[in-house]
């Protein structure tokens, strides 16, 4: 199956979701609105559970790539973070399965892979990914955290504390997952809380 099609069937699967509980989201209705038939869907997936695991795979991906966009907003590295922190708050409010992978907090309407590999006979190399590890939040932490090291302290810059850094990134990201729980009552929102964490903070 071409990219293309599969991410049609994804697209199909996260509106049904957004409309029903996954439980009455129906592989045969998927398939429908992907235009395939619903053998090709279960050719793509496997099964619904496949299916889940690769809607699941996708939305942390999409996540991540989008974090690494707001890191490429800004010059300066504070305003890189608080970008950063500001699109994981969007990001979470915006997408129900971003917030769960975010949170660890499944609710009844969505899908609940298990984050642990599972046994994969897929021929579809997309498909065996999906059925790898998912993340849970612990690990979507250090992932955004080692990607915002990465980016602000680039290769080679003289007088990078990255021990220091890492805790100023760890802190920005769990001030956003702090954001994400309880949203701020203040106009600022998550941009105040972080320039004020990142003014008492070295950043190189």
């Amino acid at each position: 199956m071409m990219p293309a099609a599969r991410e049609s069937l994804l697209d199909a699967a996260y509106t049904a979701l957004t409309r029903r509980p996954w439980s009455a989201v129906r592989m045969v209705d998927v398939a429908a609105a992907a235009g395939v038939s619903r053998q090709t869907l279960y050719n793509e997936f496997g099964s619904k559970d496949g299916l889940a695991r690769a809607l699941v795979r996708r939305e942390a991906d999409g996540y991540l790539a989008g974090f690494d966009r707001a890191l490429t907003v800004h010059h300066d590295p504070r305003d890189r973070l608080t970008a950063a922190a500001e699109w994981t708050v969007a990001a979470a409010a915006g997408n129900a399965l971003v917030r769960a992978l975010l949170t660890g907090c499944w609710s009844e309407r969505l899908p609940s892979p298990a984050l642990v590999r599972i046994r994969s006979g897929s021929a579809v190399p997309a498909q065996r990914r999906a059925d790898g590890p998912l993340p849970s939040p612990a690990d979507l932490v250090a992932l955004v955290r080692d990607r915002a090291v990465a980016v602000l302290a680039g290769p080679g810059v003289p007088g990078t504390d990255t021990a220091e850094l890492a805790r100023s990134c760890e802190l920005v990201v769990r001030l956003a997952l702090s954001c994400v729980a309880a949203p701020p009552p203040t106009e600022g929102g998550i941009a105040d809380l972080v320039r004020r964490a990142l003014s008492r903070q070295p950043m190189r």
